[in-house]
């Protein structure tokens, strides 16, 4: 029997989740249209991407942000980054939607990130420390 599906911690939802190719600055012959169906990337993807791409952390930092295993981050950091490259190479539409995750409540002690929004909105009133090797 497979094991159960744990659901990856996101701290917050994607503020913009569409993007897509301007028709006016596409060359002339390339394939697009409404025929060319959206690569639809999930929000826990989105969430993997933004943690090691934006936010500069490790996988392992990544992973333990999420609440998942170390080589879980790290294939869906692949999987975001094959999916990104197919919509800017395909010219196709990028669509941010489901997957298996939960929001963060902002209520987690070892949250480590300065840039979390949901900080301290439930009742999350501990101090987050800086992380492993991290705010030196």
């Amino acid at each position: 029997m497979a094991r159960p599906r744990r659901n990856r911690r996101v701290c917050e939802a994607p503020a913009v989740d569409r993007f897509a190719p301007d028709p006016q600055h596409v060359a002339e012959g390339a394939a697009l249209g409404p025929d060319r169906a959206p690569v639809v990337l999930t929000i826990d993807e989105y969430e993997a991407l933004r943690l090691v791409d934006h936010e500069g952390l490790t996988h392992s930092e990544c992973a333990q942000q999420m609440n998942i295993s170390r080589t879980t981050a790290t294939e869906i950091c692949e999987s975001a980054h094959h999916k990104v490259a197919e919509a800017l190479v395909g010219g196709r539409e990028l669509v941010i939607e489901g997957g298996s995750f939960e929001l963060c409540g902002g209520n987690r002690a070892d949250c480590f990130l300065s840039s979390c929004t949901r900080a301290g909105q439930c009742g999350g009133t501990e101090p987050r420390d800086s992380g492993p090797d991290r705010g030196q």
